[in-house]
């Protein structure tokens, strides 16, 4: 059998940290290098990351550094994409590393697989400080990001989304590429398009990638705004709710907020208050036991649970009163991703 050419497309920016950690990762693929190409798409980093790139494409030639004039993801996205003519093309962040058996993986099953046309598997998280290692215990959890289960783990089997996708070329002959007007969850609007075209997504625990989690509340609490936010602008553009789970974090942020409006009205209506309170802290105490059995991270992990769901919640609501109540196009200010 023929051995298909990859190509693996980073967009990045400002990634001097992490950029060559993922190109190591690359160099030591166990697939062969005649057959693949890396297209690190820099969106005009005003640090060393450009200069790093270089640097490996003069000693691994199959390494090429391309310019992302408009700077956001989806743009970069598409250059490195329209630049190959591999067959299978995958798509990584500059936040991670691939296990040496990452393409050859993807490969095979994509070869076995003929009703897939994107493959991927499961991230193990890399832990840079104590923080990180909250926010990843938590987002490895089915309360904390739902059935994400290329975050959870669980059995290989179809699922409707991945990270760092290995797609079938013909994928983006048939339903194009990524949508240009998204700075957040192009990938989740991508492989919803690629669902609705009769195509497949498999999660394979062989496939296996690392990932640096940000180390800060902060820029947690930004990113997942932003998915709740996008997904709204998402789902107009579809007209349909592409997941149903997305709808819960927004429901708990206005039972949090707006039923103590209604606490003169009723007892009943405090007692009830009280008692979805008292079952969420009680939910989010049993998975994040599960997690782990050092109290003060039991109770940092609870906190992180209530971060992710308070951020997705809040920004999915303010995306529904701009884009489905006032009607109007996404702010300058959500154009400004987190890192």
């Amino acid at each position: 059998m023929d051995i298909p050419t990859v190509s693996i497309i980073i967009p990045c920016r400002n990634e001097q940290t992490y950029i060559g950690k993922c190109l190591d990762s690359l160099v030591k693929l166990n697939y062969a290098k005649e057959k693949l190409l890396v297209f690190v798409v820099d969106g005009k980093s005003d640090d060393s990351t450009a200069e790093i790139v270089q640097e490996y494409s003069e000693n691994y030639p199959w390494i090429k550094l391309l310019e992302n004039n408009k700077m956001y993801t989806p743009f970069a996205l598409n250059i490195g994409l329209q630049a190959s003519d591999a067959s299978i093309k995958i798509i990584l962040g500059a936040h991670s590393e691939l296990d040496a058996n990452y393409v050859r993986n993807c490969v095979e099953i994509l070869q076995k697989k003929l009703d897939v046309g994107c493959v991927g598997g499961v991230i193990r998280n890399i832990y840079e400080n104590y923080s990180s290692e909250v926010i990843g215990l938590a987002m490895s959890s089915p309360f904390g990001v739902g059935d994400a289960t290329f975050r959870t783990g669980g059995a290989d089997g179809y699922v409707d989304t991945v990270a760092f996708g290995a797609y079938r070329n013909e994928v983006f002959e048939k339903i194009g590429y990524f949508d240009e007007d998204l700075v957040r969850n192009q990938d989740d609007e991508f492989n919803f398009r690629l669902l609705k075209s009769n195509y497949k997504i498999w999660l394979s625990n062989s496939i296996i990638s690392r990932y640096f989690v940000r180390g800060t509340y902060s820029k947690l609490y930004r990113q997942y705004y932003q998915y709740g936010y996008w997904k709204v602008f998402v789902n107009i553009k579809h007209r349909t709710v592409t997941t149903w789970r997305q709808l819960i974090p927004a429901l708990f942020v206005m039972f949090l907020f707006f039923t103590p409006l209604l606490f003169i009205l009723s007892e009943k209506v405090t007692s009830l208050y009280l008692f979805g309170i008292l079952s969420y802290l009680c939910t989010a105490a049993y998975f994040s036991l599960k997690k782990t059995k050092v109290f003060s991270v039991f109770l940092s992990v609870i906190m992180v649970f209530f971060t992710l769901h308070l951020s997705y919640g809040c920004g999915y609501l303010m995306g529904l009163g701009r884009f489905l109540i006032l009607k109007r196009k996404p702010s300058s200010r959500s154009t400004v991703t987190s890192r």
